[in-house]
């Protein structure tokens, strides 16, 4: 058996699989985010121990845990866990929403560098920035940093004993030279560390470690590895097969994501897509990030009156997009405009407009979001044939096929059940301790393929070039 624990922000997932990938157990427990100050958002590293803890105890009411192989990480990507020399930790985690490094991680994006080598650009939630506003306004803390760990690698320490990250998650610093798979001192030293201060990097299907002896009794673990594992969307799409060139998963959850596998190392920074190591060998990815997309939706019912599933569930077939415009930056965008001050719009409203065709806006402008991402990712050369589509969103055919129809792909739906972040970090484990290669993430089973409409293409076409032109009109005004 295997174990797949997926550290995410409000909770910490665990789940059991068996050498058929069939799921035996699963667990939570949850978690808080501490905000003492405004754009301030932490954790207490202690809380994720206890939580590992709370999982593995029920895993353990539920399985013979002396199966167990291998164990996989997965969790929150881009948190600053900082211990001193004595592996302490010194203050809280500062998470992946945390936006108080915005001036500093402006300041290290103007480097050239940070850029040339990362493949992306430096957004506040990335991890460099926070260790230079820890060394601007927490000097004391900062001299007594020995190592920097991201969240999902302090629990591999607690399991270990081992400082260790993994390449995907450690895509998302700002210290990896992506294309070489390994740190950069160049940029290290942009923040006053050095490669000291980081943990060796291993692949995600690489072995780690092996859980500590005197921690693995209590749960009855044997001989037990632990695998690299991956940052929570490299993990998401290890857990759904995107793995190969021409794979992509849609994920209309709160936020959108656009994920694209890739062999080749092919970034475009401008275009705020991100470009980081796949969870496998020689492998990369590409993420285009929405910010608000079943989010959007929500906040329209809520101004509706009236639940979300009810409003789409009127829409019937799909149509082609009305002239009615939804710009669903409800809190600024992220890909392809890397645009915090810009906000949501209805454009184009007139006496005919009634909130049917405010909801059509709603998912088409959401829909033309994705098309963004699509445009900007496939604009770097990735390959994107068929899509698999996940979250909450995908219970809205007509929306799915709104989707489909603008990006020209077909959608497949997966049968019920859950392919996320604990599901992948198992296989992950599964890989590690048996040396399974790339054929242990197929795809899941598929309930059924939502195909486009080729007689509405053009007409989403001409939709999504009237949504760019609006946001270019409007941006002058945030």
């Amino acid at each position: 058996m295997y174990i797949g624990l997926d550290l995410g922000t409000s909770g910490l997932k665990g789940i059991v699989i068996d050498d058929a990938q069939v799921v035996l157990a699963e667990a939570t427990a949850p978690l808080t985010v501490q905000r003492p100050h405004d754009g301030w958002s932490e954790q207490r590293p202690a809380d994720w121990i206890t939580a590992a803890e709370a999982v593995l105890d029920s895993l353990a009411t539920q399985v013979d845990m002396s199966a167990v192989r291998g164990i996989g990480l997965s969790g929150h990507m881009h948190g600053a866990t900082l211990l001193g020399a004595d592996d302490a930790v010194l203050r809280p985690c500062i998470l992946w929403n945390d936006t108080r490094s915005a001036a500093e991680a402006a300041e290290l994006d103007a480097n050239p560098y940070f850029r040339r080598l990362t493949g992306n650009i430096v957004f506040p939630g990335f991890t460099a920035p926070k260790l230079a506003w820890v060394r601007n306004n927490e000097p004391d803390t900062f001299k007594k940093v020995a190592k920097v760990l991201l969240p999902k690698d302090y629990l591999r320490l607690w399991l270990t004993g081992e400082h260790v990250a993994e390449m995907s998650d450690a895509a998302g610093t700002s210290w990896l030279d992506v294309g070489t798979r390994d740190w950069s001192d160049e940029l290290l030293s942009a923040t006053g560390l050095t490669r000291d201060h980081m943990p060796r990097l291993v692949e995600g299907s690489a072995v780690s470690g092996k859980v500590r002896a005197a921690l693995g009794g209590r749960w009855g673990l044997g001989d037990v590895v632990v695998a690299g594992g991956g940052g929570d969307n490299a993990a998401s799409a290890v857990g759904v097969g995107i793995v190969k060139p021409g794979q992509a998963f849609v994920s209309l959850g709160t936020s959108g994501v656009l994920f694209a596998a890739s062999s080749n190392y092919q970034p475009d920074a401008a275009s705020a897509v991100h470009t980081f190591c796949h969870a496998l060998p020689d492998t990369w990815h590409q993420m285009g990030v929405i910010l608000a997309a079943a989010d959007a939706l929500n906040w329209w019912a809520g101004v509706a009156g009236e639940d979300a599933a009810t409003l789409t569930g009127f829409l019937g077939a799909l149509q082609a997009p009305s002239r009615t415009l939804f710009l669903p930056y409800l809190g600024g965008e992220r890909t392809p405009h890397n645009d915090a001050k810009i906000r949501g719009q209805f454009l184009h409203l007139d006496h005919a407009t009634d909130r049917t065709a405010m909801t059509r806006a709603v998912l088409e402008g959401v829909t033309h979001a994705f098309r963004d991402s699509f445009d900007a990712l496939t604009g770097t050369g990735t390959r994107i044939d068929r899509l698999i589509g996940v979250g909450g969103g995908t219970k809205s055919d007509y929306w799915v096929q709104a989707i489909a129809t603008s990006l020209g792909l077909p959608v497949d739906l997966p049968v019920a059940g859950d392919f996320g972040g604990a599901f992948g970090a198992a296989r992950l484990g599964l890989m590690a301790a048996t040396g399974a290669g790339v054929e242990a993430c197929g795809t899941p089973p598929i309930a059924r393929t939502v195909e486009p409409i080729a007689a509405l293409r053009d007409d989403f076409d001409a939709a999504h070039a009237r949504y760019r032109a609006g946001y270019a009109a409007l941006r002058g005004l945030a």
